[in-house]
């Protein structure tokens, strides 16, 4: 299966605004990331995975604030009642998570994944804090991974991937990827990955939620996250570097 639409040539050509809109919007995203071949010439895979985590101040601020709250809930439960103290452990994790942010304006660099997890954290806490639930202090994420691997999936099965969009914008030619049946279903198989990363932590972490266990859901969401995360980005950075050898040499 290639995941075509069935849509022609000529059809395809006429999709302009919407998917050039998507793919300069995905193409920028992972150039940031440091993932545009342009740029990354000559660097090994390891190179390009690791640029795209932010290095080791990207996965400390990105895994640090979670593992901060986590921990503190855990080590404050009381045995009566079996909970935690869940306004320490939201205070420091949000906490970690602004100090990264005011560590990185004091140094002038870019504060995008410093803001980011700080947002994240705070939109997390004001779950849990609302609600008086420590368990609910991980509904952002599920979120998250519903719209993410929906998204992934509905663009491979409708002809459109997200790695496509982006790596057509990258290599400079748009959607003509989508006349490549090889490409096509390269790429389809890549949002088809993406897609099972996002609905494999669903599967796994709701439970633990309906289970209410907040120490098994927050070590679970760690290591879900970037030791899964880093793995499926060098699968999709070899993939399209197959598609377009040129860029390799």
């Amino acid at each position: 299966m290639d995941g075509a639409s069935g849509t022609d040539d000529a059809a395809a050509e006429d999709q302009p605004t919407a998917s050039a809109l998507l793919g300069a919007a995905l193409g920028n995203a992972a150039r940031r990331a440091g993932m545009d071949p342009a740029t990354a010439e000559g660097k090994s895979t390891g190179h390009v995975v690791w640029s795209a985590m932010g290095g080791w101040r990207g996965v400390i601020e990105s895994v640090v604030p979670g593992l901060v709250f986590i921990v503190v809930y855990t080590l404050t439960i009381d045995p009566a009642t079996q909970d935690g103290n869940l306004w320490l452990s939201l205070g420091l994790s949000v906490g970690v998570a602004a100090l990264f942010t005011v560590a990185r304006l004091i140094a002038r660099q870019p504060v995008n994944a410093a803001l980011g997890g700080l947002i994240a954290a705070g939109v997390a806490a004001a779950f849990a804090a609302f609600t008086g639930e420590a368990s609910n202090n991980f509904i952002p994420g599920f979120i998250t991974n519903t719209v993410y691997g929906a998204a992934f999936l509905v663009s491979a099965v409708t002809g459109w991937s997200l790695i496509g969009l982006a790596a057509g914008f990258l290599m400079g030619e748009g959607v003509a990827w989508r006349r490549d049946k090889r490409k096509r279903r390269v790429f389809f198989w890549l949002a088809i990955a993406w897609a099972a990363l996002f609905a494999a932590r669903l599967i796994v972490q709701l439970p633990l939620y309906f289970a209410d266990d907040v120490a098994a859901l927050g070590t679970l969401k760690l290591v879900m996250g970037l030791p899964l995360f880093a793995p499926l980005i060098a699968v999709t950075w070899l993939a399209v570097r197959a598609l377009y050898p040129a860029t390799a040499k």
